[in-house]
């Protein structure tokens, strides 16, 4: 990924929030404005223990850029380290599993939520306005999913496989 300017903290938006159930906007990714939120999404996820994502829209931003890095998660089979993608689409997915979900704008809850296990994603780098596509599997599958769930204006709690799916957070001291 270029360089981009340096990233604020910003802070994460929480349900019931408009600005979650909303679908966010497609943006030009060479845009000084969309890098400068890249930089800012990836400052914001890195200060916050166990947060492997974050999308515009939890910063109460509604245009279709997220963050990534699930490379220091446990459950990370393969990786692509850390990135921010504009405008991003799912190009192809494969072999649905259940596992359990979590989530800043959902603090207090966990859930058990179906994905692709498989996933082709494209979409465009921040300031460079570089075409790519990301194909990966397993944790980064998901997580990806989960993101772009975001950018269409979902919660994972909008996926859960049923009200008997979940949980509230476990808070370890």
């Amino acid at each position: 990924m270029p360089p981009l300017p340096s990233g604020q903290v910003l802070p994460v938006v929480t349900v019931p929030a408009d600005v979650l159930s909303t679908p966010c906007i497609d943006v030009d990714p060479t845009d000084p404005a969309v890098a400068q939120l890249a930089a800012d999404l990836l400052a914001t996820q890195r200060v916050s223990p166990g947060c492997v994502g974050l999308a515009a829209n939890q910063v109460g931003v509604g245009w279709r850029v997220f963050s990534l890095d699930v490379s220091q998660h446990p459950k990370a089979r393969i990786h692509h380290g850390e990135y921010v993608l504009v405008n991003a689409r799912v190009e192809s997915s494969s072999r649905n599993e259940k596992s359990r979900e979590g989530c800043m704008s959902v603090p207090d809850f966990t859930g058990d939520v179906k994905r692709a296990s498989r996933i082709a994603v494209r979409g465009w780098l921040p300031g460079s306005g570089e075409e790519v596509v990301v194909e990966t599997d397993a944790f980064e599958a998901r997580a990806l999913q989960h993101e772009l769930d975001h950018l269409d204006g979902f919660v994972f709690l909008d996926r859960v496989v049923g009200p008997h799916a979940v949980f509230p957070r476990k808070t370890y001291l």
